[in-house]
């Protein structure tokens, strides 16, 4: 019998995007595994991507973590970099381990993915020193991402922000904008390219282009969001045409 798997999505309100590129991976993925997956997504309010909205918005994410537990999921993703990044430096540890304890008290206990944990560890796996990031933000909340992850050991050598504090308009941003913007930005000595650190802004459709325009490894944070969802489930992580950390290589 094939192995179904319910995945749990802790979505902001206005959040459009994870639930297609995250199902779009791994839909991808079923056509060269016998695996499947089912969706299933819980809201927190969110409309303007500023600070005060993001510390609202993320003291939801117990009640979301725990209706998504009546469903009994395998796994959950928190499906917002930003405002685990914006509530203080390594915020992403303690809010997986609040959220994944709020799925054992309602007895169901599963693991808890934080896109912006993700991220990080991806960057781990890729063994990059140095890297470059796109973010939709303004550049206050990505001068707090850039730091962030400087605080988790990386070097970050050049970044690029939006500046759309609308979170509706980061998901109608093309993502055939990205390899411009990418090809304007200052790739010496980048190890990886982190072609979208949130994972509203849309970046699967040009993640392959931008790796071949560079020459470098790329991830975005619902890449990697994925990748962490697939190793706590005991799942080969390879998903066909979502970049190389997605590839098998790693």
């Amino acid at each position: 019998m094939t192995q179904l798997y319910r995945i749990g999505q802790i979505v902001p309100s206005s959040n459009t995007t994870m639930e297609t590129e995250i199902p779009a991976m791994l839909n991808a993925r079923q056509a060269i595994r016998p695996e499947r997956f089912t969706f299933h997504s819980s809201r927190m309010r969110m409309k303007q991507v500023k600070k005060e909205e993001l510390a609202a918005m993320d003291a939801e994410s117990d009640r979301c973590a725990v209706e998504l537990s009546d469903a009994k999921v395998d796994v959950l993703g928190y499906a917002c970099l930003v405002a685990i990044m914006a509530m203080g430096l390594g915020y992403h540890r303690q809010s997986e381990k609040r959220l994944q304890q709020a799925t054992a008290d309602n007895d169901a206990l599963a693991p808890v993915i934080t896109s912006a944990g993700a991220l990080v560890e991806a960057l781990h796996v890729m063994k990059a020193k140095r890297i470059a990031i796109v973010a939709p933000y303004m550049k206050p909340l990505t001068e707090l991402v850039v730091n962030y992850i400087r605080e988790e050991g990386f070097e970050v050598l050049d970044w690029r922000a939006l500046e759309i504090p609308d979170n509706l308009a980061v998901a109608r941003h093309d993502p055939a904008n990205l390899p411009g913007i990418v090809a304007g930005m200052n790739l010496e000595g980048v190890d990886v390219v982190v072609l979208s650190a949130c994972v509203q802004m849309q970046s699967l459709p040009a993640v392959a282009k931008v790796e071949a325009q560079t020459g470098k490894p790329v991830v975005t944070a619902a890449i990697a969001t994925t990748y962490a969802m697939l190793k706590a489930l005991d799942l080969e992580p390879i998903v066909p045409g979502a970049g190389a950390l997605l590839s098998g290589a790693y």
